[in-house]
């Protein structure tokens, strides 16, 4: 959600400095107990991560814990789309560098995240569809995998493109209507373009065995039967109070079609059973040989997007909770994993990530625009989606009035500027998405704490 988000960029190893990690890793021995959860994870040949972003590591306590306890790190938002090519064949990569340096100077690989999402396109993509769009998608899969080339660990390649609900279908977005064979056209060009990283496949909402963990499993049995290059599955695990059931099970049968699994963007709601349900993660985790490691999306409680969720293991102090020692317990307990090969550290910056919210179609505008939106919701949080439509006239901005019930507060805003954070709040375009063409659409979003629901917007355009 994400927006991821979400879900959580793994880098391999930079020549010597990554052999040596690498063979330390995986050779480390398997009798002694880690004090810390990278040090457990990789005396089990695992890796343990977190999302991060680049405006935090200037800040002591945030770093001080990411470089003790974690052995992989994950851009929050700096390698999306809408961060590496703002203006179309012009690209930045900065941010993505800075967390790859990082890493390399900390020893830790990188997980890249994301190379396709239909959130967090940047504005000239969102205005492009057919064949246009197919040709940038595959040029930008091209050009930033080719960037990290030997940097990256494992590539979410594609980010939640199944939808919602009973279907097990695939979500309507711009990159699904060039042709559903989009997914394989960008898995074969970021192997052509980075044959050393592992290409995932991420969603959210897959952890226990449904209609759209379904969806993906039939996907991804396809893709290994017709030789199509996936290598692994991302399992984003946003979680609330209770954890399925058959979680571990869902893990294996994604594990016996041949491919890696990986818990990408691990976090729990605060409360009595949080630390329960961050250890039975981490435990199925442990006895799946072909789960390659976990990731949290975030440092500590107040660096989540979940806000008063409180859904890591650091309080905003630094100190661990019992949801800290549940983990590290469980990987202290775990066996060895001589399946997978631990990932190497690199020397690229990944990118933050914002969670996974779901697009509808606003109904027609007139003159002027209309709103809609959608909402991924738990209990005291949500995020939320909201789809902009140019009426007949076309627009040079918009502004979105959204009236939040009382009690109810948008904490983060992308691809657009908000006036207020309760009551009734006016989302105005950024410089790149207040023109649109006749019927054009773009889309932004928001998150909160409390509840969305039974929010309608309202879009003026200028």
């Amino acid at each position: 959600m994400r927006p991821k988000r979400a879900l959580l960029a793994t880098a391999t190893l930079a020549v010597a400095g990554a052999l040596t990690v690498g063979m330390t890793l995986a050779m480390a021995p398997s009798a002694s107990a880690g004090t810390t959860l990278r040090a457990a994870a990789a005396e089990k040949g695992r890796y343990f991560g977190a999302a991060v972003a680049t405006g935090k590591l200037s800040t002591s306590t945030y770093t001080t814990i990411l470089n003790r306890e974690f052995n992989s790190i994950v851009a929050e938002n700096e390698m999306k789309w809408d961060a590496t090519e703002p203006q179309q064949g012009r690209f930045s990569y900065t941010g993505g560098d800075r967390i790859v340096s990082h890493a390399q100077a900390n020893g830790m690989s990188v997980r890249g995240h994301a190379l396709l999402w239909h959130q967090q396109e940047p504005g000239w993509a969102q205005g492009m569809s057919g064949s246009a769009l197919r040709s940038a998608m595959i040029n930008h899969v091209t050009q930033v995998a080719t960037h990290f080339r030997g940097k990256i660990y494992a590539w979410d390649v594609v980010n939640e493109a199944f939808a919602d609900g009973g279907s097990g279908g695939r979500r309507d977005s711009n990159l699904q209507r060039t042709g559903n064979d989009w997914i394989e056209a960008a898995f074969r060009a970021a192997r052509a373009a980075d044959p050393g990283a592992k290409l995932c496949y991420n969603d959210y909402n897959t952890d226990g065995v449904n209609a759209k963990s379904t969806g993906v499993y039939n996907m991804v049995r396809d893709f290994k039967s017709r030789g199509v290059p996936i290598d692994c599955v991302g399992f984003q695990s946003h979680l609330g109070t209770t954890i399925p059931g058959d979680y571990q099970a869902n893990l294996k049968r994604f594990a016996d079609l041949g491919v890696e699994v990986q818990i990408t963007e691990l976090d729990v709601m605060t409360g009595g059973n949080q630390a329960n349900i961050f250890g039975t993660v981490t435990r199925s985790c442990m006895a799946i040989p072909q789960c390659a490691g976990i990731t949290v999306w975030g440092v500590r409680d107040c660096d989540s997007w979940r806000g008063s969720d409180n859904a890591l293991l650091f309080d905003c102090n630094g100190n661990k909770k019992p949801a800290y020692d549940s983990v590290l317990n469980a990987l202290n307990a775990g066996p060895g994993n001589p399946t997978t090969t631990p990932p190497n550290p690199t020397t690229t910056p990944p990118n933050p990530t914002t969670t996974p919210p779901n697009p509808t179609t606003p109904p027609p505008g007139g003159a002027g625009c209309s709103a809609s939106v959608s909402l991924n919701s738990w209990t005291g949080g949500f995020v939320a989606t909201v789809k902009v439509t140019a009426g007949s006239s076309g627009t040079r901005g918009w502004t979105v009035s959204v009236t939040l019930p009382g009690g109810t507060s948008v904490t983060g805003t992308w691809s657009a500027t908000a006036s207020g954070n309760s009551g009734t709040v006016r989302f105005t375009n950024v410089d790149y998405n207040g023109a649109l063409g006749a019927g054009q659409s773009t889309e932004f979003g928001f998150q909160g704490t409390g509840s969305a629901a039974g929010v309608t917007p309202t879009c003026t355009a200028s």
